[in-house]
């Protein structure tokens, strides 16, 4: 079997050559070729154009993640399955509990350095930090990432309020209240921290506006670990520079480095050089052992489609394969 792995992802062939055996050709790219045919079983890559898309021959276009927002769908040939993964909702979790303690802790107020100097004038002052405990976390978006962090929560005795679309009730354990996005405006006056982990599309573009951002609140934190522009850009920038809102951590960003093109900083507007942003460059997830999951969890998909089994967390498939597969659905 062919398997091409194409863009950030290239250097790990190896590793998924090691999972697969013998048998299998992994070809590494740094990016698809400018013009001509893309052929192969299987290709690996979060990142497809129009134009690629119309050139790709492969029975399985595996996604490297959770988003598939960076891949035409809609250009992809009738015999290609789009297949994605997950695996990074435990750090991601991780990653969202700190930054809600950190807020709670206000651990930015401490000298970096205990010195007897520093010693004297901070102990004779030090000043109040608060608790996670009691406060209530809005979470945007309730999938793999959201339910891990509302159990993360709700061990610290917090207060979850699950936000989805329709607003449907799900597992009591999990979350204390569920109501629908169309509800959040009436939610967030109440809410200590928001943390968006929803997918990006076109009904969540934007979502979080000028005015969700001022019914947060001076005192608020907002958790960004989904996608930069499911807030407003200048709103948030705003917000936070005029201490509208209280703190935010960024994880996710408008614009990302290219190979081959200048450098860009991460927003058009210094989101990073404010005092209360915490800004890391899209590391919520990166674990050893998100890679091993993934991995694991990519090969096998990949022996399922040699041996034509159905494929696991099917996201797409054209009209095409899904009367020549009526069978392979996700699993």
């Amino acid at each position: 079997m062919r398997v091409k792995i194409v863009g950030l992802h290239a250097p790990h062939a190896p590793r998924l050559r090691t999972l697969l055996g013998e048998g299998h050709e992994v070809e590494a790219l740094a990016a698809f070729p400018p013009t001509g045919e893309i052929r192969a079983d299987a290709v690996i890559t979060n990142s497809l154009s129009t134009d690629e898309a119309a050139r790709l021959h492969c029975r399985l276009l595996q996604v490297p993640g959770a988003g598939t927002e960076q891949v035409a769908m809609q250009a992809l040939p009738g015999t290609t399955t789009v297949c994605n993964v997950h695996g990074h909702e435990v750090p991601i979790a991780e990653f969202t509990l700190h930054a809600m303690l950190e807020h709670a802790l206000q651990l930015w107020s401490y000298p970096a350095r205990l010195d007897a100097e520093a010693f004297a004038g901070c102990y004779a002052a030090r000043p109040q930090h608060d608790e996670a405990q009691g406060k209530t976390v809005a979470i945007l978006g309730f999938g793999h990432i959201g339910q891990e962090i509302a159990r993360r929560a709700r061990a610290f005795d917090m207060h979850v309020i699950a936000v989805t679309r329709g607003g449907r009730q799900g597992a009591a354990e999990l979350a204390h209240e569920f109501v629908a996005v169309t509800a959040l405006d009436a939610v967030l006056p109440r809410v200590d921290t928001l943390v968006v982990c929803c997918p990006l599309d076109d009904g969540t573009r934007g979502l979080i506006g000028a005015r969700q951002l001022e019914l947060l609140g001076p005192k608020a934190l907002l958790v960004n670990v989904a996608r930069a522009e499911v807030i407003d850009e200048q709103a948030l920038y705003e917000a936070l520079r005029d201490k509208r809102l209280g703190r935010a951590a960024l994880d996710v960003w408008y614009r990302y480095p290219k190979p081959g093109q200048p450098p860009v900083a991460p927003s058009r507007w210094p989101l990073h050089e404010l005092p209360n942003v915490r800004a890391t460059p899209h590391i919520s997830a990166i674990t050893p052992g998100l890679l091993d999951r993934r991995y694991r969890f990519m090969a096998d998909n990949l022996g399922r489609l040699q041996a034509g089994q159905p494929l696991h967390n099917v996201v797409f498939q054209s009209p095409v394969t899904r009367r020549e597969n009526p069978d392979r659905r996700p699993a």
